[in-house]
């Protein structure tokens, strides 16, 4: 299971950062508090300076002064590729570890982030670096965060992580299958059905304590939609799909009911479930919009939630 370190602040993903320092460099991991002007020691979080116990390896470990920062994101999925996590490499990363290096103040650095990278990112990265500075580095994204979280489970036990991990948990699959199939059609060029019947909304809202705002501002311009996936699921070619459908509500909903006095608004339910979902199929990330569509539609179809 892997936490979603989005949901941390950013000091809490800093204590994150120190915490596993604490493992792969050493007990002698110095974390620094915020400043006046709100920042830190010269863009430090966290320093080491000594022989570190197992980083980068325990044959060869750094030795020197290592300088440690945390760089957090609220985005869920986000990717070290993104144009401003670039932006924080070129105009906050590389002008403090050139004044570090200028004072004499660092040997190695350890860039810490909770976002994605591959192996070809990982290259392009450490190209920017090799070009700006002559100080060894590393960049540790939520790949290699998440396992050390497993090697050293007193971490993620010190800061509760466990509370972040979603109540709600159902076999994701068959959403995931119905979505796929589903986003092959062009719902921009086909010609949209009427507004579905209408119904007792504003009761089902009050049922549920799903907010007026976020009916008129998320549910509401996804109306026209509907009886799309209505026909999709009632085509006689997408029984697989309808019974799917089918499982996937049934487990919902029991998800709903036992955990129901865990959540305040019914949109967090549903703000939930879509983190659940694309968390653990990464595949529909490009297709989250028909994501957000389903769940949407499974409320105003009385599928899942207390009707009237």
């Amino acid at each position: 299971m892997n936490y979603p370190l989005e949901d941390l602040t950013d000091i809490e993903f800093e204590e994150l950062v120190a915490l596993i320092c604490g493992q792969i460099l050493g007990m002698g991991t110095i974390v620094f508090s915020i400043g006046k002007d709100g920042g830190k020691d010269g863009g430090k979080d966290a320093k080491f300076e000594g022989k570190a116990n197992r980083f980068p390896s325990e044959k060869e470990p750094w030795v020197g002064k290592i300088v440690i920062q945390a760089k957090h994101t609220s985005r869920t999925n986000s990717s070290c590729s993104d144009s401003d996590f670039k932006k924080i490499i070129n105009n906050e990363i590389l002008p403090a570890i050139s004044k570090l290096e200028e004072n004499n103040e660092i040997d190695f650095y350890l860039l810490f982030t909770n976002r994605k990278l591959s192996g070809v990112q990982d290259t392009k990265i450490e190209d920017i670096f090799k070009n700006e500075i002559k100080t060894k580095n590393r960049l540790i994204a939520i790949e290699t965060i998440q396992l050390w979280l497993k090697e050293f489970p007193n971490v993620a036990k010190t800061l509760n992580l466990n509370r972040l991990l979603l109540p709600l948990n159902f076999n994701e699959n068959d959403i995931k299958d119905i979505i796929q199939s589903f986003s092959k059609i062009d719902i921009k060029k086909s010609k949209l059905s009427k507004i579905p019947q209408k119904r007792d909304i504003e009761l089902k809202n009050q049922l549920n304590n799903l907010s007026k705002d976020y009916f008129n501002n998320a549910i509401k311009k996804n109306l026209v939609y509907f009886n799309q996936i209505k026909e999709f699921l009632e085509n006689q070619i997408n029984n697989e799909y309808l019974n799917k459908y089918q499982n996937t509500i049934d487990d919902i909903n029991e998800e709903i009911i036992i955990h129901r006095n865990e959540y305040d608004k019914f949109e967090s339910i549903i703000n939930h479930l879509y983190k659940f979902i694309l968390n653990n199929s990464p595949v529909l990330e490009s297709k989250r919009v028909f994501l957000r569509l389903f769940l949407h539609y499974m409320y105003y179809n009385c599928d899942i939630g207390k009707n009237e």
